[in-house]
């Protein structure tokens, strides 16, 4: 056990995690040069394009060092806010983690969020400058902020560039004798943690975990403590580039599980392995059901097509856990699914994954949040769909989540971002200068309900790139809701409705009938889009019915030739307009996205 390191990459999006990663696999020789390629970890087409990580990635590496053998098992992570919780469950199982900073742009908001998630598990940080090779690179003044935000010696920063490899050697050595060595009784009851789980058509569901104390052997009859699941270990083995099985694993050991497992919902990430036989007294710590943040309707184009769409997500579910989805019907779109999302990158990533994977083409209607609706009898129901409320005698109040969300930017746009949050219904908690006064961090407590939409677009617009931004979940407030209907011709369109807080309804109702005007297209007869609160019609606009000029032929002659030809029009627009339906684009319901 004294040969093993587990350790993780930690970082703000985009600062070298996965670069940095390929040259140190790539310096130890797991990797055959053949095999090498950008960001071997990331093996989704979606994340090389957008170079962004979606899943956590396990891999052993064999390094020497001073004659001695070392077993080096990295867990790589995604950077993104929206995956918050897989992070923390990877770094509950290293003993040490690489805090990487790009030398170009300094700390950021998720470094900061996910060094004290790490502080918090006692993990050794190893500071690690990279992208040091830039000619934009200020690694000097980077270095100050790194040691006034860890309080370490500046010999303790390693300086590295994940392109040319400069540094790695040095970060080994930093592994090697700066982490410590994982603590644990192979002979002490199984107690093995869950860090993610992989789903293979062939063989079922892959678990991922690190064992904390005892010993795991072939065909072991094992259980999963959250779901009090028992199993048969068909498999177990240690995570090269591709899975290499052992008979048996022992305390402080990364390795896979098979056993055959085909539902999803059977393995959670943050569970607990223990023995059937010889169970261990609790669960290890920190384990959490996830749950979804933002809801969106999921709908098929073709009608026909719910029966593919909901094989579709049973499979991407076996994939990607938090994915969470419950039929419902929609009078404007048909039948589909509400799904639920960890935010709005999950939820782009998802679309992007039907589309891509199994050729689904799908309506996404407004996202929206969950809500606490309190009643008349002091009852509480949490609601996903605003159609789903019920009526407003009933409701005593309702509570939407709000969120603690860290800004850091330079002091010139300060003020933008202020006006920004404000208007989002923001509460600033506290500003402060770090790194020497040359960035800020603001705090605010917002409802989660207003940065859903569009807020992370406009926060980069208006500070040019240079605000980063993170959050976490901070509880539930009672806030003033109104539900917003939208009408065509009379009848709501349930898939464009929206919980919105009564200061905004108006305008933002407004807004939505002006957009909508320009998106319908026009009919043989008038259509009125209405934005209504309950019974109360708060704006209007017409789309004007396309019409033909019946009085071209009458040339002179008394005025009631023109009035019955006229009047005549008149009927058969009525005539139609009881027949006619109004068919809503999908742009429609994009459009309210982008509604500024």
């Amino acid at each position: 056990m004294k040969n093993i390191r587990n350790f993780c990459i930690i970082a703000h999006i985009d600062h070298g995690k996965s670069t940095l990663a390929d040259r140190l696999l790539e310096y130890t020789g797991t990797i055959a040069a053949k095999d090498m390629e950008a960001q071997v970890l990331d093996d989704m087409d979606l994340e090389r394009e957008r170079g962004i990580t979606i899943k956590s990635h396990a891999i052993q590496m064999e390094y020497e060092h001073n004659g001695e053998k070392y077993v080096l098992n990295l867990i790589d992570t995604p950077g993104h806010v929206d995956f918050s919780y897989e992070v923390s469950r990877s770094i509950a199982a290293c003993e040490g983690a690489l805090l990487i900073v790009d030398a170009s742009q300094g700390i950021q908001a998720q470094t900061i969020s996910n060094l004290y998630m790490a502080i918090d598990n006692n993990l050794e940080i190893i500071p690690v400058l990279n992208k040091c090779d830039l000619d934009s690179a200020n690694p000097e003044e980077v270095s100050d902020q790194i040691v006034e935000l860890l309080g370490c010696d500046h010999d303790e920063i390693i300086r590295a560039s994940g392109k040319t490899g400069m540094g790695i050697p040095e970060i080994l050595e930093a592994i090697i004798e700066r982490i410590p060595a994982p603590t644990g009784d192979p002979s002490a009851p199984l107690e093995a943690l869950i860090f993610d789980s992989v789903f293979n058509p062939f063989r079922g569901i892959i678990a991922y975990f690190k064992i904390e104390n005892g010993t795991i052997r072939t065909d072991d009859f094992v259980k999963f403590v959250a779901t009090g699941k028992e199993y048969h270990a068909d498999e177990i083995g240690v995570l090269k580039l591709d899975m290499a099985p052992r008979k048996e694993l022992s305390a402080g050991n990364v390795g896979y599980i098979i056993s055959g497992i085909k539902n999803s919902r059977e393995v959670k990430v943050g569970d607990t392995i223990t023995h059937v036989d010889r169970p261990c007294a609790e669960a290890i710590k920190g384990f959490q059901e996830v749950k979804p943040m933002v809801f969106a309707g999921v709908y098929p184009i073709e009608t026909e097509d719910f029966e593919n769409l909901r094989a579709s997500l049973e499979k991407l579910q076996l994939n990607d856990a938090s994915l969470t989805f419950t039929p419902e019907s929609s009078a404007a779109l048909g039948f589909g699914f509400r799904c639920g999302f960890l935010g709005l990158l999950h939820m782009e990533i998802v679309q992007e994954r039907l589309g891509r994977e199994f050729d689904m083409d799908v309506i996404t209607t407004v996202p929206n949040v969950s809500y606490n609706v309190y009643d008349k009898k002091g009852y509480m129901t949490e609601v996903h769909n605003p159609s789903g409320l019920p009526d407003l005698t009933l409701i005593d109040h309702i509570e939407e989540p709000y969120i603690r969300a860290s800004v850091i930017t330079t002091p010139e746009y300060i003020g933008p971002i202020m006006t920004l949050c404000l208007s989002k219904r923001g509460e600033l908690v506290k500003q402060e200068y770090i790194s020497g006064g040359h960035r800020m961090e603001l705090t605010f407590d917002m409802p989660l309900g207003e940065i859903v939409i569009d807020f992370y677009d406009k926060l980069k617009s208006i500070s040019k790139g240079y605000a980063s931004f993170d959050y976490h979940i901070h509880g539930f407030r009672e806030s003033k809701l109104v539900k917003l209907d939208i009408l065509l011709n009379g009848e709501s369109v349930d898939a464009l409705s929206t919980l919105t807080h009564a200061d905004n309804a108006v305008t933002f109702g407004r807004r939505m009938c002006e957009k909508l005007k320009e998106l319908i297209p026009r009919q043989q007869f008038d259509i009125a889009i209405q934005a209504a609160i309950g019974a109360k019609i708060i704006a209007r606009e017409t789309v004007k019915a396309v019409r033909k000029d019946v009085t071209a032929k009458c040339y002179g002659g008394d005025i009631s030739r023109k009035r019955k030809l006229l009047e005549k029009q008149k009927k058969g627009k009525k005539r139609m307009k009881q027949i006619g339906s109004v068919e809503v684009p999908q742009k429609a319901f994009l459009a309210v996205l982008k509604l500024d």
